[in-house]
């Protein structure tokens, strides 16, 4: 329990752990949605905007991270600033529900895009939920990579950073193959209409904007495991997300580019399908698929990574049962809090295909409400601490704390029922409900209850990893 991390994570290791983290499977699978939706113009619109709300929110984590390098990330500079244990736990819940999103949105991926390259008849029919029939072996398929990405996480750090260096490079060089195909085989004329259907189409792909661009945030709960300065913990947190905004609107240019509107309200898999049509080779977009399944990798690789730290974050404050505190004698990991992710996943895929779409939606709520507590912390500790040395300090600190709220409680605004672009009822609210359910039933059993200002201010110094008692 008293057990610290290893300071094993480069720069390096860094950028490609946040950048493989937000690419993922999301650019496969959804780009023909994104296109359908709002055209290439409105997609690269949505992006644009969605990009400036998660760089603001992202200069936030930027500067925060690299003035309290602690496990735990977004839940460590809340407790700081607020000194409030229930307000901390709701950041570091609703985060974690973006993760757990992630994890279980990759474990119902990996079936979907295996029966693209390898067509399976499955057997063992369980049952029929949102239209789509769910079979055991189809399931299986996804558990296994489930167990298979828990073990890779549980026998130490080290395979793990190898995996998702190599993996996320492979993905980014394929992407970059489509955009080319684009430019130089793709028909302009399948840009149109630039707007796809609107404002209305803008605003769906806008709504998945938070859900594909978590992940720059595990960088600040794996900080007690960098070793390099804190300085450049901020400067890659920001890298990660411009390369990740380029990269995406780059997929939608070349998508665009080779399938025309007809083409793609046939296709099932736009991106492959797109990088077949441009390169007149069904190898090529099996290519595509292959580098989604890498994408699933880094993806899930980086959220079991900095799940897992949340969770041991929590559980050695006291806020959750301490089991999920455990670190492996032999392979310094948070076990416990793995194997938890690790269940998650392999239940996932019982739901079928159209939870691809649930966690998306139902995970960015959870999101955005663990980055606008985050946004207030921001300027609080700027008021209430500004002798605290920031290594990447924000000049417009005012205008960037400010601003982080305004678009996190738009954002939030998007996923209301007076919203166009609302959550379904029921599944993506009894997701949501589900899960924050599950995290208060943690809070009244795993917490304790008689705390008062004292006590919550020495929350701060648990963490074995922590540099606050030393400021």
């Amino acid at each position: 329990m008293d057990k610290k991390f290893i300071k094993s994570f480069s720069m390096v290791d860094v950028l490609f752990m946040a950048t493989g983290a937000m690419l993922g499977w999301g650019w496969v699978v959804l780009s023909g949605d994104w296109v359908s939706s709002a055209g290439f113009l409105g997609t690269a619109l949505a992006f644009i905007i969605g990009g400036i709300l998660v760089t603001f929110i992202g200069l936030t984590y930027a500067e925060l991270a690299a003035a309290i390098p602690e496990t735990g990330g977004g839940m460590v500079f809340v407790l700081r600033a607020f000194k409030q244990k229930s307000l901390g736990y709701l950041a570091a819940w609703s985060v974690l529900f973006g993760y757990v999103s992630v994890i279980t949105f990759e474990a119902v991926a990996l079936p979907t895009v295996i029966d693209y390259v390898i067509p399976v008849s499955h057997v063992g029919y369980l049952w029929n939920l949102g239209g789509f029939d769910i079979f055991f072996t189809w399931v299986l398929i996804g558990s296994v990579g489930s167990i298979l990405l828990t073990s890779l996480n549980y026998f130490g750090v080290k395979p793990a950073k190898l995996v998702q260096n190599v993996l996320t490079a492979g993905v980014v060089s394929v992407g970059l193959v489509l955009v080319f195909g684009g430019i130089t085989l793709g028909d302009s004329s399948n840009l149109q209409p630039l707007f796809g259907e609107g404002v209305g189409g803008v605003m769906t792909v806008l709504i998945m904007i938070p859900f594909l661009f978590v992940g720059f945030d595990v960088i600040p709960q794996i900080a007690a495991e960098v070793k390099s300065p804190p300085k450049l913990i901020g400067r890659i947190l920001i890298g990660s997300i411009i390369v990740s905004i380029i990269f995406y609107v780059l997929v939608a240019f070349g998508v665009s580019m080779g399938l025309s509107v007809g083409q793609l309200e046939l296709s099932s898999l736009a991106t492959a399908d797109s990088m077949g049509a441009l390169f007149g080779s069904q190898a090529m977009a099996n290519i595509i698929v292959i580098a989604g399944v890498a994408g699933i990798v880094t993806s899930w690789n980086a959220f079991i990574i900095g799940g897992s730290r949340i969770l041991y974050a929590m559980a050695i404050r006291k806020m959750i049962p301490e089991w999920f505190a455990y670190i492996h004698p032999k392979y310094n990991t948070p076990t416990h809090a793995i194997i938890f992710l690790g269940v998650l996943g392999v239940v996932a895929p019982l739901l079928g295909h159209s939870a691809l779409n649930w966690f998306v939606n139902a995970g960015g709520i959870g999101i955005v409400l663990g980055y606008l507590i985050v946004a207030f912390s921001f300027l609080k500790l700027r008021r209430a601490e500004p002798s605290l040395e920031r290594p990447f300090k924000i000049k417009y600190w005012k205008t960037t704390g400010i601003m982080a709220i305004i678009l996190s409680i738009l954002f939030i605004g998007f996923y209301m029922p007076f919203s166009p672009s609302a959550l379904v009822w029921p599944m993506e609210w009894l997701i949501v409900g589900g899960w924050y359910l599950i995290g208060f039933i943690f809070y009244i059993f795993g917490s304790e209850k008689d705390v008062n200002a004292d006590y919550e201010r020495s929350f701060l110094s648990r963490d074995p990893n922590s540099q606050l008692s030393k400021n």
